[in-house]
């Protein structure tokens, strides 16, 4: 037999709420192991406690950084670790911006192709179109 949960336990959809993520985030963090198991009611429902909500909190405003789920659980380790470096969180956030930069400079690249391709069509009744004969050619 369990023992009751204290009153400050609340159950998957609140904390997904409070949270601003979804119930399948709030597993799907689960899963990975970026959240802990949590307790369990008696019919076996999932009870979060207020410090599950500021770990999902965090998970989710790294995800909206773009951090990848490697790196949230670094962050995550290191952000509980009260003795850590800032220099391992740093070299984490480094990399990620020179990713980032990367990203931008491929996108900017496909954005400048495809405008000049835009800009070649005619886009009328004809059915020549300079977009599709680049995308049909081979490019090895």
């Amino acid at each position: 037999m369990t023992t009751p949960l204290p009153l400050a336990h609340i159950q998957i959809g609140l904390a997904a709420e409070r949270a601003q993520v979804s119930t399948k985030m709030v597993r799907h963090y689960e899963s990975l192991g970026l959240l802990p198991a949590v307790a369990r009611t008696e019919s076996g429902y999932r009870q979060y406690s207020d410090k599950d909500v500021h770990v999902l909190r965090f998970i989710k405003r790294a995800r909206t950084l773009g951090f990848s789920m490697p790196e949230i659980s670094e962050l995550l380790t290191l952000w509980q670790n009260k003795r850590r470096s800032s220099a391992s969180v740093k070299r984490i956030a480094a990399s990620h911006v020179a990713d980032l930069d990367r990203r931008i400079d491929e996108l900017s690249t496909m954005k400048r192709s495809l405008q000049t391709l835009v800009e070649c069509c005619h886009g009328d009744h004809r059915p020549d179109c300079p977009i599709l004969d680049e995308l049909g050619q081979d490019h090895d």
